[in-house]
């Protein structure tokens, strides 16, 4: 069973990261998607479709930061820097994978609202220590919780 020896740094860890991947896959999901399937739901004026890169991005990288930031006393510069890296990766590896879907092709400009979105969230995560407090706060009610409820259950 899980709570029987926990450890509990893999235990949040795991639980931190769930967050990242729903995103990761919603982006993979309509980075799948025809181009012609998900016109009629982009808003229709130019640029709305470097809007919603910009947003998801802005997304990943917020769970990114949640999965990297709160637990170890690490600088946050070096926290924010890893997390536009890894968006910026996975930028490039989602722009990549739309050169195989049919009607969709790899754009410079999207790969640099993804970017923004990334850089956008963390700048306003590194001036913001009430922010970077909160999710620390967050990650000790999750750890308390997470050990709570294993303690609790009948061995």
């Amino acid at each position: 069973m899980l709570c029987r020896q926990p450890d509990w740094n893999q235990l949040l860890l795991l639980v931190r990261r769930v967050p990242m991947f729903l995103v990761m896959g919603t982006i993979f999901f309509l980075s799948h998607q025809s181009g012609d399937t998900l016109s009629p739901y982009l808003p229709a004026f130019p640029g709305a479709d470097k809007i919603c890169h910009l947003a998801i991005y802005g997304l990943l990288a917020m769970t990114v930061l949640w999965w990297l930031g709160p637990g170890k006393p690490v600088s946050p510069v070096r926290v924010a820097l890893k997390t536009v890296i890894f968006c910026l990766v996975y930028g490039m590896s989602d722009e990549f994978h739309q050169s195989f879907v049919p009607l969709r092709s790899v754009s410079g400009l999207d790969l640099l609202a993804d970017l923004a979105g990334a850089m956008l969230v963390c700048a306003t995560w590194l001036m913001n220590s009430k922010l970077r407090a909160s999710m620390q706060s967050w990650y000790m009610i999750l750890t308390k919780r997470l050990e709570g409820a294993c303690l609790n259950k009948p061995a």
